[in-house]
């Protein structure tokens, strides 16, 4: 009997793919990599595995009749277009909540860095300069003022972690948490204005595109850090890099970018920004935990059974 047939939209996870060939027949970018080829083929996918950095655009979506699932790999969603998915009837996945620890554990390693200027001081021993005199002083994290933009589950967790510093914490979302001790602010850049650290969590996408602009970063203000372990698209980059320049703020910690995985050299040049590759859920045991969590979605999604994490948007719809 022939493995029923999916589509990789992106270059996936090695844990992801290994479980999918281990049932599937994976077809790895052949949309991209051979057109003319990819219309016989294209009525014989019943899924589409994709990352949380694919484009998986309507004018795919139309042309693949037997999908059942498009499933992701990783939380965000933002280049999948989801309202042309629920017109062709096919659920998106996602895997939340399994990267929650890690992310939450790399904004507060950012936090640290950025503040007491790690990977500053790591080259000022590296290259001898420590005989010289000693090296400038950072900024203390405990008992400062922390301000989160979404305050998902990911959000919750980092103020968990910022409360075992004394941390005071505050946050913005689409809407006020009643059940949360934490003071709410109606808009990122009144938040700003009573942040020592704002740590941006929020999904992607259109609705939240440049959130974090020049009048945000003006509040946090010369004294103020940036935490970016969102996506890139929600800080103004050039809004930032003019503000870390100029000393509107005092530095900023990015794991991820605009245009991912070119950095502009500005912020490559900057002392005061430490930068990461985008690697906030970057370890052994979650990216087993998210690659088993999409093949069990994308299984269950092929096989008709109920779907274990799909996106909120789908929920909506078969709760409506």
């Amino acid at each position: 009997m022939s493995k029923a047939e999916v589509l990789a939209v992106a270059k996936l996870h090695p844990f992801y793919r290994q479980a999918l060939e281990a049932h599937y027949t994976v077809h790895d970018r052949s949309h991209e990599l051979d057109p003319a080829g990819f219309e016989k083929l294209a009525p014989r996918l019943v899924g589409v595995a994709a990352t949380g950095e694919s484009l998986v655009p309507a004018s795919l979506l139309q042309r693949l009749p037997a999908a059942r699932v498009v499933s992701v790999f990783g939380v965000g969603y933002d280049g999948v277009d989801v309202a042309a998915a629920k017109t062709c009837g096919i659920p998106v996945t996602h895997t939340p909540g399994v990267l929650t620890e890690d992310v939450a554990d790399l904004a507060i390693a950012l936090v640290l860095s950025v503040a007491r200027r790690l990977a500053q001081a790591d080259g000022f021993v590296r290259a001898g300069r420590w005989l010289e005199g000693p090296i400038a002083l950072g900024r203390k994290v405990s008992g400062a003022r922390m301000g989160i933009v979404g305050m998902g589950r990911i959000g919750q967790a980092i103020a968990q972690r910022a409360q075992a510093f004394g941390m005071s914490i505050a946050y913005t979302a689409r809407s006020a948490k009643p059940a949360l001790p934490h003071p709410f602010f109606p808009d990122p850049a009144s938040l700003a204005a009573a942040s020592d650290f704002l740590v941006v969590i929020t999904p992607g996408g259109a609705g939240t595109r440049h959130l974090i602009d020049a009048k945000v970063l003006a509040a946090l203000g010369p004294h103020g850090f940036l935490i970016n372990v969102a996506r890139g698209s929600v800080v103004d980059e050039g809004a930032l890099i003019e503000a870390l320049r100029e000393g509107g703020i005092a530095g900023a910690g990015l794991d991820v970018f605009a245009d991912e995985p070119r950095v502009p050299q500005a912020l490559l040049d900057m002392p005061q920004v430490v930068l990461t590759p985008h690697m906030a859920s970057a370890t052994t045991e979650t990216r087993q935990a998210m690659a088993d969590l999409a093949f069990a979605n994308m299984q269950a999604g092929i096989e008709g059974r109920p779907l274990l994490t799909p996106v909120p948007e789908w929920t909506a719809q078969v709760a409506g």
